[in-house]
């Protein structure tokens, strides 16, 4: 098993992610899916892993967001981005975002590789689906040829409900952020929708992201 990062969670998904696998987590704009791969990727840095971030942001805007979160950018992992990194993150050329994915998992032979991404939804906006659904088939059973575990994230509202039910096959484990509302009450709700070993988990939890860490505790109505 994989941490998380976050130990509320690796308790919910006993002790965290499995090895070679692949996680998507879906949610609204601004929910705080990014925070799950920020401190996904601050445990596999202390833990001495290969950590990539795959983004069509700026390495800028990943740092100052992290820094928001509270998660140290004492270290961190390798990048490929849209700018402020070596490897270019080019929406326009998604064969090259697979081919520098399964170059740096070539590189890492012998490493746990953690990768982080959040360049789905962008593509499936550019792409027709059934391409994008290839794609990401062939390249997730890939790098799953080594030992890396990938957490992917994917925005709610941008995609059809076939699209997502699509998508959501492709993956081992699917996360799922949203808002309960109440009348003025808004509550953010985590829910495991399937993860590989793991009977189904049909409970939401409450999670809250501050500056100090991102915490998660069982949603009593």
């Amino acid at each position: 098993m994989v941490s998380s990062g976050i130990p509320e969670l690796d308790g919910i998904l006993t002790d965290g992610f499995p090895d070679r696998s692949s996680v998507l987590v879906m949610g609204q704009s601004g929910i705080g899916k990014e925070a799950l791969g920020y401190w996904f990727t601050r445990s596999g840095l202390l833990q001495g892993d290969y950590c990539l971030y795959v983004t069509h942001r700026p390495v800028a805007d990943i740092l100052r967001d992290m820094k928001a979160f509270g998660v140290p950018t004492d270290r961190v992992p390798e990048w490929i981005a849209s700018s402020g990194s070596p490897t270019k993150c080019d929406l326009e050329d998604f064969t090259s975002i697979s081919f520098n994915l399964k170059q740096a998992a070539q590189k890492n032979v012998g490493r746990r590789i953690r990768i982080v991404t959040d360049v789905i939804s962008p593509l499936l906006v550019l792409n027709p689906q059934p391409t994008m659904y290839q794609y990401w088939s062939r390249l997730l059973g890939d790098l799953k040829q080594s030992d890396c575990v990938i957490l992917a994230m994917a925005e709610e509202g941008m995609h059809s409900e076939s699209t997502i039910a699509a998508l959501e096959q492709q993956f081992d484990g699917v996360i799922e952020l949203r808002l309960q509302v109440e009348g003025i009450s808004i509550t953010p709700l985590l829910r495991v929708k399937k993860m590989l070993g793991l009977p189904p988990l049909h409970g939401f939890f409450r999670f809250s992201v501050t500056n100090r860490g991102m915490e998660v505790v069982p949603y009593v109505e």
